[in-house]
């Protein structure tokens, strides 16, 4: 099925703080509310900010190659993941690619990156052989679900594809794995975004993996990419994260996460919301009365949800997991308007 249509000029809508600043019970964001992390904090406050880092990242490529056991050159460094998302949609369009398939929800920006450099936008169940650029998310955004038959569409991928496979909630996940093995993670670009993980959004910084045989495409996507798309916070910020203290830090939060997600899906339901299922540290659900309405006095009384909408999936919110206080806020909060 396709949904190409023209741009147009609504901005883009995001989750997190708005024009009043932040919500003190903000679920419109997936990080890791447990953060931020003490390793990345304390990196960040150590950073030299009075001079520029090395433009081509040499060390941090470094770095990040051990830590996926890749080589240096397949790491494309990032301002941020939807700054990679444009970067690449401009690539596969100066390439003569002409269609991107995207998932039946998904992350706007890549619809907006795809429809701003001209390629027709598909959805739905299978690809063609046109669609020159692919995206995946595992766990998915907005539902966090597993994506369902990735490995089978990776294995369908022809040469003339372009796949990123976003991993910006891999390290979130609470359930399950991923349902790829290394040889066929090499097929893909891997776009990994830690600043969620690690409960500090604020740094924008992140950085792909290219596929094993990608080189022409690594250095399109250097000529394309702006001086030094990551200033000293967003090197100390990926070099944290690479850490073995981190990793463990990281690995005992998600175990506080379960905790704080069971009982925010229960509260859910007790307000007569349908939840739906997620393996990841944030979930959906349809309210039982219309949110649009209720957005402002939530938004007034300190609590901000995340309409899905902008997805593709009206009708619902999506709740990143809080901890218990700001989940007593929320039903106190809706209660009130019943």
């Amino acid at each position: 099925m396709n949904a190409s249509r023209e741009p147009d000029d609504e901005p883009a809508r995001h989750g997190g703080p708005d024009a009043r600043g932040a919500a003190p019970h903000d679920f419109s964001t997936n990080a890791n509310a447990c953060g931020p992390c003490p390793v990345a904090w304390r990196a960040l406050r150590e950073a030299d900010a009075s001079r520029y880092p090395d433009p081509r990242y040499t060390a941090l490529r470094e770095t990040l190659g051990r830590f996926h056991g890749v080589a240096p050159a397949r790491i494309v460094i990032a301002a941020s993941a939807s700054e990679f998302i444009v970067r690449i949609t401009a690539a596969v369009a100066q390439q003569g690619g002409r269609a991107a398939w995207l998932p039946a929800h998904s992350y706007g920006d890549c619809e907006r990156a795809a429809l701003a450099w001209g390629l027709e936008v598909k959805r739905g169940p299978d690809m063609a052989d046109g669609d020159a650029l692919v995206w995946c998310c595992d766990p998915s955004s907005p539902l966090g679900q597993a994506q369902p038959g990735l490995a089978q569409r990776v294995a369908a991928l022809t040469d003339a594809s372009t796949c990123v496979l976003d991993l910006a909630y891999e390290p979130l996940r609470l359930e399950a794995s991923l349902d790829l093995d290394p040889v066929q993670r090499d097929h893909v670009w891997q776009l990994w975004t830690p600043n969620k993980a690690l409960g500090l959004t604020g740094i924008r910084a992140a950085y792909a993996i290219a596929p094993r045989e990608a080189a022409g495409m690594v250095a399109r996507l250097d000529r394309l990419a702006p001086s030094w798309p990551l200033g000293a916070h967003g090197v100390a910020l990926l070099d944290a994260w690479t850490r073995a203290e981190t990793q463990d830090w990281l690995a005992h939060s998600l175990d506080r996460l379960r905790e704080w997600k069971h009982a925010q899906q229960a509260l859910c339901e007790s307000l007569g919301w349908s939840v739906l299922p997620s393996v990841a540290n944030y979930f959906c659900a349809r309210p039982e009365a219309p949110y649009t309405p209720r957005a402002a006095p939530l938004r007034a009384a300190g609590i901000q949800l995340r309409d899905t909408a902008s997805f593709g999936l009206p009708g619902h919110v999506r709740l990143g997991v809080l901890p218990h206080a700001s989940q007593a806020a929320l039903g106190q909060a809706w209660r009130a308007m019943a």
